[in-house]
């Protein structure tokens, strides 16, 4: 009773517990949450889960523990939660969900059949970037640098499968260029190698290049969408830069353990919904993350990440891109 008494006490205080405690039927949180990040820190998936973490264990009266599980482009830690008990404590955020499996031929768990859908946080656009080294202002300057000089550069990947992995692929298909991948365990330690100098360029996603490109230690060149961020209104989108159909975004689904309860989805799903109000404004700042409607039950959620997996099997097969 006491332990209940103070998870409420907690909810309370944050001021928006109560109307998701009351709605979402008997599932109540007793102890902490896990949420696994598929990847190493300083990435997407880790800047969007802990801001996330820190307003859903307010709102539900019980902490949200990260816990970083890098490797194997984001499998290892997607195959760990997959594996968990179902029972509305452990959950997963990976915006390579949807694009492993159009690139790894030999899955340890089925994307679409596994988990249970919780929510999907936002949309964010990758962008291209370089090291400021790199003697190219304009992503056509640096598409003709690369022209002139095969294999001599390298991308910083953030594992295979990885959104930075295939929005590489996407933009060295579509523009006929031939550079060296190297692959690092997640978005985090690629950005470092590209501001090092390790690494001569990449794909990144907004949330983990940001801050970088912001200071000067990294270069964008564009953003990888038919649209102008709010987040970098400067940056030419990829039509504006001579890459049409170099368009990638990734977005961030939160899942769970399939079979875990009904109720426990529906209250975790209210949960993170109400933070993702709360946090819009710093998701966007900080991670260029937007959030979009209609994703409020556990089958919206799934019929999107697999008709996600879909297209970007598609749009990978088109460009002559098989598994690996």
């Amino acid at each position: 009773m006491m332990q209940r008494r103070t998870a409420l006490g907690l909810a309370l205080s944050a001021g928006l517990a109560p109307s998701v405690l009351r709605a979402q039927g008997a599932w109540r949180p007793t102890r902490p949450i896990r949420l696994i990040v598929a990847a190493a820190p300083g990435g997407s998936n880790d800047i969007v889960g802990r801001i996330l973490a820190e307003a859903v264990g307010q709102i539900l009266g019980q902490p949200m523990i990260v816990e970083n599980r890098a490797g194997a482009g984001s499998v290892i830690g997607s195959e760990a939660a997959a594996r968990a008990p179902a029972d509305g404590y452990t959950l997963l955020i990976n915006s390579s969900l949807a694009t492993v499996p159009a690139m790894v031929s030999r899955m340890p768990y089925n994307t679409v059949t596994d988990f249970e859908g919780i929510a999907i946080v936002g949309f964010s656009p990758h962008l291209l970037v370089v090291n400021p080294r790199v003697e190219a202002r304009t992503a056509q300057e640096f598409v003709a640098l690369l022209r002139a000089n095969p294999g001599r550069f390298n991308y910083a990947s953030a594992g295979i499968g990885s959104g930075p992995h295939i929005g590489g692929l996407l933009f060295m298909n579509l523009m006929n260029v031939q550079v060296e991948t190297v692959h690092y365990r997640g978005g985090g330690p690629g950005v470092a190698a590209m501001v090092s100098g390790e690494a001569h360029f990449g794909t990144p996603t907004m949330a983990s290049s940001l801050g970088q490109v912001r200071g000067g230690n990294l270069r964008a060149l564009a953003v990888l969408s038919d649209h102008r961020s709010p987040a970098l209104p400067d940056l030419p989108n990829a039509p504006e830069a001579g890459m049409p159909g170099v368009v990638f975004e990734e977005f961030f689904p939160v899942v769970a353990p399939r079979g875990t309860p009904p109720e426990a989805v529906a209250t975790l799903g209210a949960a993170f919904r109400q933070a993702v109000q709360q946090t819009a404004t710093r998701l966007n700042e900080t991670a260029g993350v937007t959030p979009r409607p209609g994703f409020e039950t556990n089958a919206q959620v799934m019929t999107f990440v697999r008709e996600a997996v879909e297209k970007y099997t598609r749009i990978l097969r088109a460009a002559g891109i098989d598994p690996e």
